[in-house]
């Protein structure tokens, strides 16, 4: 597996999402790496992160499952296109939609491997499905549609939040 994780290139302007944002204190931190034709990230939840008493929160599944799918999608871009990542231009996603089954209850304590594989990549739109386990049991896919970030969104560009993609 890769050691550097794809969201360790991203620049400090755009590190601050609350999944995966390695410059936010607060949040999750989420760190994904290639494993052969698969994106994975390890997480390790703490007893604040329940839902029911001894079981993970599903909105922390639901946040693991997107931010690990941006991701994915980001480093399958570069991958496509034969580019390392800390090149220009850059490729950053954003959700266009999020779909979670819930397959089983989460146990609480265990590490959480969130593995990706991308379904497709057209144009601007990557689509990702994504499986949470624990201890090689599945207990939530997804599926995501990640859509490249649009110039509005990225720092230092004119802020025009009226736009749609």
């Amino acid at each position: 597996m890769d050691q550097k994780a794809i969201q360790d290139y991203y620049p400090a302007e755009i590190s601050q999402c609350y999944g995966c944002g390695r410059l936010n204190e607060h949040g999750l931190q989420l760190k994904s790496r290639w494993d052969g034709q698969e994106m994975v990230a390890i997480f390790r939840p703490q007893a604040y992160h329940c839902g029911i008493s001894g079981f993970v929160y599903g909105g922390l599944i639901a946040s693991l499952i997107d931010c690990h799918a941006m991701g994915t999608a980001s480093a399958a871009s570069y991958r496509a296109e034969n580019r390392a990542p800390d090149t220009d231009p850059p490729f950053r996603f954003v959700t266009g939609s999020l779909q979670v089954r819930y397959v089983r209850p989460t146990p609480l304590g265990p590490p959480l491997e969130v593995r990706a594989r991308v379904k497709e990549i057209k144009g601007r739109k990557v689509t990702v499905g994504v499986t949470l386990s624990v201890q090689g049991r599945i207990c939530a896919k997804g599926e995501v549609v990640a859509v490249q970030m649009p110039d509005h969104m990225m720092p230092g560009k004119e802020n025009n939040a009226g736009g749609g993609e």
